[in-house]
């Protein structure tokens, strides 16, 4: 081989490295908070989650969220793995709304509609790592970004952060915050962890067991567009009010899961839903702060190759995105997403693994 050609083998690897790397110039990372035997990694392309580890009633130790073993990868994601949502999580219908007689017309990227805050919503930016801290007794890593005014269509500049913190006994604490700095915007902050707490390889999660803590649900259209009305579970599909597996009733459903529930307590921090694995023993408890949670059951998830070569399937995690019901902007009755300026807007959410040996 000559040594021009190596030359140009060597640039070409550099200009690969350097791709996967940085996003216009920002460097793109992998951060690792570590207790024990708890450990979670994210990187700051999305402030995703790309891992979360944790031991089953057997000690062994297993990755519990869907995820992939390249940045490149993340990159070219289209299914929000582990991925953090806004300025507005999920869907706005007609990709418009009329806050104080003005009519902001935002970027669609399904079909008419935006979901997710848009094509280049905050799971597609790079955050800049702001605090971190590996180890400890409270390993963190505290996010920031900041959206300009007209960012995919919204309103006003905005500073939000998310911090990611393990806490005893196995808790994984989320913290959302977002300062609307000059003008009135609707803020909806989430994140997407593909969750399946027997393993991100042990293949669907319709034997697991889930309870939902909330007797009223948010019907949508045949584009995922809530109508508007709040209606009761019962004698629907869609009461995990006692606990059953996902797959008792899924069949009833076109694909699967993907609904916003409303949930009952109206307190600050409530339990939003527990999910069982019996084969690993794993527990998760879910407790969050925000008005509504969606449960989506990778129904879209086609022949996706993830983490160590394993191909994800339909159905083979589940997510519970707690957050402000979708399309409140246009939903008066739907508790209000708008955030004021100098106010900050804050979502608590708390993962808590446990296990379960019987």
């Amino acid at each position: 081989m000559s040594s021009k050609i190596r030359l140009l083998i060597c640039l070409f690897i550099l200009h690969l490295c350097v791709a996967l790397t940085s996003v216009s110039g920002r460097k793109i990372g992998i951060y690792e908070i570590k207790k024990g035997d708890f450990s979670v990694k994210v990187t700051n392309y999305g402030a995703s989650i790309i891992s979360v580890l944790l031991p089953d009633k057997h000690g062994k130790i297993g990755d519990v969220v869907l995820g992939y073993d390249t940045i490149e990868e993340y990159l070219n994601d289209t299914s929000y793995f582990g991925a953090l949502l806004g300025r507005v999580a999920n869907r706005i219908g007609g990709a418009q709304f009329t806050l104080n007689g003005t009519l902001y017309k935002l970027v669609p990227n399904e079909g008419n509609n935006t979901i997710q805050g848009g094509p280049k919503g905050f799971s597609k930016v790079v955050w800049k790592v702001s605090k971190y801290a590996k180890d400890g007794p409270c390993p963190y890593i505290t996010l920031t970004y900041f959206s300009p005014d007209g960012d995919q269509g919204f309103p006003g500049d905005v500073l939000v952060s998310v911090t990611y913190a393990l806490k005893d006994p196995y808790k994984l604490s989320v913290d959302f915050k977002a300062k609307a700095l000059n003008k009135a915007t609707p803020i909806n902050l989430s994140h997407h962890p593909y969750w399946n707490i027997g393993g991100h390889n042990s293949g669907d999660v319709l034997s697991q067991v889930v309870q939902i803590f909330a007797s009223h649900i948010t019907p949508d259209d045949n584009q995922h567009i809530p109508t508007g009305e709040i209606s009761p579970v019962k004698n629907t599909p869609y009461d995990f009010l006692k606990p059953h597996k996902v797959g008792s009733k899924i069949d009833k459903l076109p694909n699967g899961y993907d609904m916003n529930y409303a949930l009952d307590s109206t307190e600050k921090m409530k339990l939003v839903a527990i999910v069982y694995d019996k084969k690993s023993g794993r527990v998760m408890d879910v407790e969050a702060s925000a008005p509504g949670v969606i449960l989506y059951t990778a129904n879209f998830v086609i022949n996706i190759k993830g983490k160590g070569g394993f191909v994800y399937q339909p159905h083979s995690a589940l997510s519970l995105e707690t957050q402000g019901f979708p399309d409140a902007v246009n939903h008066p009755n739907f508790p209000s997403s708008i955030v004021t300026p100098g106010n900050t807007y804050v979502h608590f959410v708390i993962y808590s693994f446990s296990i379960k040996k019987d």
